[in-house]
């Protein structure tokens, strides 16, 4: 006759214990930004979504750091027919944002437009700026506008450099309004499949296209 195996000793209950409650982990940097993105995203779905992309275009261009693409792609996936209406909204507010961070570089620098600085870690950026600013004035501005270029520094930095402001408005509506004006024509006569790509290579369709421009422009001036 087998004896009884004894019975199983009891561990203490760990999770009983205050002492040993798992804490929660911190929030990276990239879930904030994504939680922002998400939170961006959801205003497609709403009544108030082309209010809601004036707005963001506005303030992505001082101090907000999605990009205003990500509704425009949206909304205009959701109602193609106005995709123009779309684009020129996002236009117009990116400007007039950008004409609010000029304000910011012109008479708040020492205050407001360093702490958005240092808020993105962008200091170094910012002393490379002023280097480009020197060697290229309006087209730095052009290529801020229309690339995936920070142009919430060149924004705030324009005022800080004096740049004339009737310029910094005229450059930063061509190359806001091309960006813009082309992401929602893309997708008005393509649609989704263009999304994808657009999501994939837009960066890099964006630095290109700046590359061979200014190149083409500096090409005609060596020429003459």
């Amino acid at each position: 006759m087998t004896q009884p195996s004894p019975p199983p000793e009891k561990t203490p209950d760990v999770a009983a214990s205050p002492d040993s409650a798992p804490t929660p982990a911190p929030v990276g940097k990239w879930h904030l930004h994504r939680r922002m993105y998400d939170w961006v995203l959801h205003w497609a779905h709403t009544p108030h979504g082309a209010v809601a992309l004036f707005l963001l275009a506005f303030a992505e261009s001082s101090f907000f750091p999605i990009p205003p693409d990500v509704l425009l792609i949206a909304l205009v996936l959701g109602a193609r027919e106005k995709w123009w209406r779309f684009a020129t909204n996002c236009t117009v507010a990116s400007v007039l944002g950008g004409l609010g961070g000029y304000l910011i570089g012109l008479g708040l620098m020492d205050t407001v437009g360093v702490r958005i600085i240092d808020f993105y870690h962008a200091q170094k950026y910012y002393e490379q700026v002023t280097e480009w600013y020197l060697e290229y004035d309006y087209w730095i501005v052009f290529a801020a506008a229309f690339s995936p270029i920070p142009y919430k520094v060149f924004t705030i930095a324009s005022g800080a450099f004096h740049m004339n402001v009737i310029g910094f408005a005229l450059v930063s509506l061509v190359g806001r309004g091309m960006r813009f004006w082309i992401v929602a024509a893309l997708l008005y006569w393509f649609g989704p499949p263009v999304q994808r790509f657009i999501d994939k290579y837009f960066n890099l369709l964006c630095i290109v296209f700046v590359v061979l421009l200014v190149g083409g422009f500096a090409a005609i001036k060596y020429l003459r």
